[in-house]
């Protein structure tokens, strides 16, 4: 199974996993907002066992998540929002889903947006999503919203906070900067690697006037060894 980047001729198979496995559907141009907006944070799941057969075939997408970052988030705070999370039927129970949720929005939302969390919402039935979001990825459930899906049912309103990231990625920088001020302590950085070999973009006029001089070596043992400086 290949985790990738989502790209725009992707669009119409994400949204036929959407159409088979979620009640909640988008229009076409929503995915390329998605795609165009944060390109960095939408993921795609490829069975790559059943490779396209012409250079003209679409890959096999079993699974993807779309994810943004909110543009105006109502706390001031910024973070970034899962827009949907889908794994066709034939391909579930693989680990799919986790690897498409940590592969793409965490890291990339804090690394490139500086995400302090990331939210989404889930319908208070769906025990199997919750048991994702909640027990294998840790989130937290912040609030119930009622009636928040266009058929009447409530749902469930996480946040995962992103703090355990930011500081991986801190101790990170700090261990990379320390590696720098080391090498430059011990005077690795910038060594002199030697002239150049050969005649190779050097200038004919000042290797004419270099002076050569003979040094003769082991005199008393008959040796006759010249080194031209």
């Amino acid at each position: 199974m290949d985790i990738r980047l989502l790209r725009a001729s992707d669009i119409p198979l994400i949204q036929h996993a959407n159409l088979e496995n979620l009640p909640e559907n988008y229009f076409l141009k929503y995915y390329l907002y998605h795609a165009l907006s944060w390109p960095q944070l939408s993921y795609v799941a490829v069975d790559v066992s059943r490779p396209p057969k012409t250079p003209y075939d679409y890959p096999k997408i079993v699974g993807y998540v779309l994810a943004k970052m909110e543009e105006e988030p109502a706390d001031g705070v910024q973070h970034g929002h899962i827009t949907s999370l889908s794994v066709m039927r034939t391909h579930r129970r693989l680990g799919i889903a986790e690897k498409l949720m940590r592969q793409s929005p965490e890291l990339a939302m804090v690394e490139t947006f500086g995400a302090h969390y990331v939210s989404l919402h889930v319908r208070v039935s769906n025990k199997a999503a919750i048991h994702l979001y909640r027990d294998t990825l840790g989130f937290k459930t912040e609030k119930t919203e009622s009636k928040y899906y266009a058929d009447g049912e409530d749902a469930y309103c996480m946040r995962l906070d992103l703090g355990f990231l930011r500081e991986q990625i801190r101790e990170a920088e700090e261990e990379e900067k320390e590696k720098k001020t080391t090498t430059e302590g011990n005077g690795t950085e910038d060594v002199d690697e030697g002239e150049p070999v050969g005649d190779v973009g050097r200038d004919p006029a000042a290797a004419k006037s270099e002076q050569k001089i003979k040094v003769k070596v082991g005199r008393a043992l008959g040796v006759g060894t010249h080194f031209y400086l």
